[in-house]
């Protein structure tokens, strides 16, 4: 008898993300940087499901790559520009103007003067997807050495693969609007659900 249920949500990101060439070259040289604590977070990861249920192309609509870590030895923006430098290097040219780089260890010193929002100190990485503005957006994946992905996601995978926005149910953001508006000119099959 052939068994026809569903892949967990887990396993249908998995193999989405594999199929996708230029995320997983993506994890595949931040693997390499090996960075304390690092994923590839919120868009890159969820834009990508969302073109792989609507049947767009991997790459549809991901300005960017967020690639976090968290590191507290040195707060100081230089030492956080080091390793932005060291990324961009690695990245070929295509890619490394789309790497955001971003050591979540210190968000908390700029956070508030950029966003007018107060923002707690982090002790790390995976806290920060706590505090996306959105479910769906709290989702970071890391290519481990024997080559497992691991997927973080504090708020389950439901919303995503039911293509629902809402916000974090934890923090409440006026992000909010200005992302749902934001994808929802590129995904206009999203249900927004602002409770």
């Amino acid at each position: 008898m052939n068994d026809q249920r569903p892949l967990p949500l887990a396993d249908r990101l998995e193999s989405i993300v594999r199929t996708s060439p230029r995320l997983m070259q993506v994890l595949e040289i931040a693997r390499d940087l090996d960075l304390p604590e690092w994923r590839v977070v919120s868009g890159a990861v969820y834009q990508t499901v969302w073109n792989a249920l609507t049947g767009r192309d991997p790459d549809y609509g991901v300005k960017d790559y967020d690639l976090f870590y968290f590191d507290a030895s040195d707060l100081s923006y230089e030492a956080e520009d080091v390793v932005i430098r060291r990324a961009a290097a690695a990245y070929p040219p295509v890619l490394s103007p789309l790497i955001e780089v971003r050591n979540q260890a210190r968000v908390h010193l700029w956070f508030e003067a950029h966003f007018g929002e107060a923002y707690a100190p982090l002790h790390h990485t995976a806290e920060a997807l706590e505090r996306f503005a959105s479910t769906i957006s709290a989702v970071g994946v890391r290519l481990e050495t024997d080559d497992h992905l691991h997927i973080e996601a504090p708020f389950g995978l439901a919303d995503l693969f039911a293509l629902r926005l809402r916000p974090n149910p934890h923090r409440t953001t006026r992000a909010f609007a200005r992302v749902a508006a934001g994808v929802t000119s590129r995904w206009p099959e999203l249900r927004i659900d602002p409770t």
